[in-house]
């Protein structure tokens, strides 16, 4: 187990700042989730920044919806969403209340609890694919819609909580275009990641869905 300040919770006013300064912040923070069988903790290796109003790419781009309700909410709540109708990705809030901003989680390195990791992540070959993807990172550490609206900033015992963890030092953070972006978002350069981790998702252009004839 991690000790020491590495062990400290984040908090809130961490996330209650600029989506662009939050989102390479996370890279090598520690994930937690506790879950009824047990702990998982995470250390965050890739993350893409959804700047709202001004990021086509953003789920609240056009505006409030029941869906995206709480990225308008109070910054450091999870927002968990629902794609291809059988995947969930989790998101964290940031941004002062209403401006509707947040980071997706797409990669990390399970250190603690991957015995039950490897449960739900049945197809990974090897531990460094277990959280290799943001759906996959989902999967792994059991968050669905359920968790959506959780406050990590909530204390150490809550279902998901950030610590301080062990952050990069600034020459090992690349950034570039976000995965699978397109139209006017596509080349933000808000995807951030560890450079060199094994446990990073390769970045993959966006490719518009070809209509049946």
């Amino acid at each position: 187990m991690i000790a020491g300040t590495e062990r400290t919770p984040l908090p809130r006013d961490f996330f209650d700042r600029p989506v662009l300064e939050v989102a390479p912040d996370l890279l090598g923070r520690t994930l937690v989730r506790h879950t009824a069988s047990g702990p998982l903790e995470l250390r965050l290796t890739e993350v893409e920044a959804y700047d709202g109003p001004n990021d086509p790419g953003s789920h609240a781009f056009r505006g409030r919806t029941p869906r995206n309700e709480v990225m308008f909410g109070p910054p450091g709540h999870a927002y968990v969403y629902f794609t291809y109708g059988m995947w969930h990705c989790l998101n964290l809030v940031c941004g002062p209340e209403g401006r509707a901003s947040g980071v997706l989680l797409r990669a990390g390195e399970i250190r603690v609890g991957a015995d039950l990791a490897r449960k739900r992540r049945i197809s990974a070959r090897y531990d460094r694919e277990l959280a290799k993807g943001p759906a996959r990172l989902a999967t792994a550490l059991d968050v669905g819609r359920a968790l959506n609206g959780t406050d990590v900033c909530d204390g150490s015992e809550a279902p998901l909580s950030i610590l301080t963890g062990t952050p990069p030092t600034p020459d090992q953070v690349r950034s570039g275009p976000r995965t699978g972006v397109g139209g006017d978002g596509a080349p933000h350069p808000w995807r951030f990641w560890i450079s060199e981790d094994p446990t990073v998702s390769p970045y993959r252009a966006h490719q518009p869905r070809k209509r049946r004839t």
